[in-house]
């Protein structure tokens, strides 16, 4: 089962934000990460008719320190002028309350859900992911894209024997390839050992066998693409990279090692804004923009490696060497 954290001192704090605010803030990786445990962040827009006025709750096990209100404050800068809004909520489980009014993500075949009495939809494949666990709950763009993309390459035919989930967080990207292709070796990893432990229960839950053979996905908590397990494995057929375009940048060198001559990348959690540098840095490596999904400013890309010679020609991976981007997981 999911992670269920039980506490009777659960907490909710409100704050005003901007829509371009609300899009943001699933970039904000680092500061949720140092909170132990972390909050789970829900925005909405309470008036249709005021597009641009939307609401941040972020809500909390145990009450809230001055330091930890200060730095969910610091994520809405419009805010700032705006005294938040703190309140005790009745003894449930605070995963369960922040799960509440999320509503379920079709992509492509896939039907992702939060709570377990959701109706899937004839024809479609259900995930169980529990909001707050980890980053990947397909709730964002980013997510979203990479399983419209996975859909795309199985219709289109694409095969995959080997498959590496750079940044896994809650294992949806993972065990979406894994539907898809479930013969192939998998491979999913995060920097965060709890997105790690998260990914290990979602699997139970959702029926995905762990281990290190055809049709199982095996977990490793690395930074980026710097573990045994993922270079003993490779090459990989196809990597999955959602995680920010700083990383995906620094990450460049050490996916396309990882990659063999016509292999595929799917890279998401960038801005469209940001596309050209990330595509440029995979180009040095070899690396060819073969396709691309757009969900509003959050665009999924996918790569292919050409054939390169001379002091070109593609090189293995070693550990340790351009293989890490520490601090970053997935969405």
């Amino acid at each position: 089962m999911p992670m269920q954290r039980q506490n009777s001192e659960s907490w909710k704090l409100t704050l005003p934000c901007t829509r371009a605010e609300a899009d943001a803030l699933a970039l904000e990786i680092e500061p949720l990460a140092l909170m132990h445990p972390p909050p789970a962040l829900m925005t909405s827009e309470p008036d249709e008719s005021r597009p641009n006025e939307w609401r941040l709750e972020a809500y909390f096990e145990g009450k809230p320190n001055t330091a930890t209100i200060r730095a969910i404050c610091a994520l809405v800068p419009s805010a700032r002028n705006t005294k938040p809004t703190l309140e005790k909520l009745p003894d449930e489980d605070w995963v369960t309350l922040s799960q509440r009014g999320l509503e379920p993500v079709i992509a492509g075949r896939f039907f992702v859900h939060n709570m377990p009495d959701d109706v899937v939809p004839e024809g479609r494949k259900a995930f169980l992911i529990g909001a707050g666990q980890a980053f990947g709950t397909g709730q964002h763009e980013t997510t979203k894209g990479c399983l419209l993309m996975l859909d795309r390459m199985r219709r289109l035919g694409g095969r995959f024997d080997t498959i590496c989930d750079i940044g896994t967080g809650t294992g949806i990207l993972a065990f979406a390839a894994m539907h898809l292709w479930p013969r192939a070796y998998a491979t999913a990893s995060d920097i965060d050992p709890v997105a790690v432990a998260v990914t290990a229960e979602n699997a139970e839950v959702n029926d995905v066998p762990l281990g290190l053979g055809p049709g199982k996905v095996a977990l490793v908590t690395a930074a980026g693409a710097d573990h045994p397990v993922i270079a003993r494995r490779a090459p990989h057929d196809l990597v999955i990279a959602n995680i920010l375009a700083g990383p995906l940048i620094e990450l460049a060198p050490s996916l396309a090692a990882i990659l063999p001559v016509g292999g595929t990348l799917i890279l998401a959690g960038l801005l469209d804004s940001q596309t050209d540098r990330v595509v440029a840095a995979y180009r040095r490596e070899g690396l060819r923009l073969a396709d691309r999904i757009d969900n509003g400013q959050w665009p999924t890309l996918r790569l292919r490696k050409r054939k390169t010679i001379g002091w070109k020609r593609p090189k293995r991976l070693r550990i340790g060497h351009n293989g890490e981007a520490p601090g970053f997981g997935s969405w």
